[in-house]
Formats: structure tokens, sequence, C-alpha cells
């Protein structure tokens, strides 16, 4: 059962919804509305030879780059 991310027009909250089928219609946990729009978010998933943790962890606010620091990241 995936998890979406989706914004709620009614309410203007970002949530994250489970969904059990595709014929569901997903609604608001904060206000039950069913105006949400799907929003795109970067997958997880297990990484093969890692120690169970599906991404490598990075300091706060930066990409893990050495031009990168906390609250933004140097590319670009």
């Amino acid at each position: 059962m995936p998890l979406y991310e989706y914004h709620c027009e009614a309410c203007d909250a970002n949530v994250e919804v489970l969904v059990r089928n595709s014929s569901e219609k997903p609604e608001c946990p904060e206000c039950q509305s069913s105006k949400l729009t799907k929003l795109l978010s970067v997958a997880a998933g297990h990484v093969a030879g890692s120690s169970g943790s599906a991404l490598p962890m990075m300091p706060p606010g930066g990409c893990g780059k050495p031009q990168c620091g906390m609250g933004g990241c140097g590319m670009g």
C-alpha cells in the first residue's frame, strides 16, 4: 500500500495519505476534503549492501557535498 504526498486545495495543507487501491478517492486527514493534488516526491528504497538505511545520512539543509552548508546547497 503506497503512501503518497498531496496538497489539499481546501485547507492548503501538505499531507501524506495511505492509498489502499487505485480506485480509492483519498481525503485530506486535516479537513476530510477530496480536493487533493498529488505532489511529486522522492522515492525511497533499499540499497543493496546497506545497513538497513535507505538513504545515506546527510547534514540538514545540504546535499552532502563539501560546498554545501546549513540552509542550502552550493550547487547551481
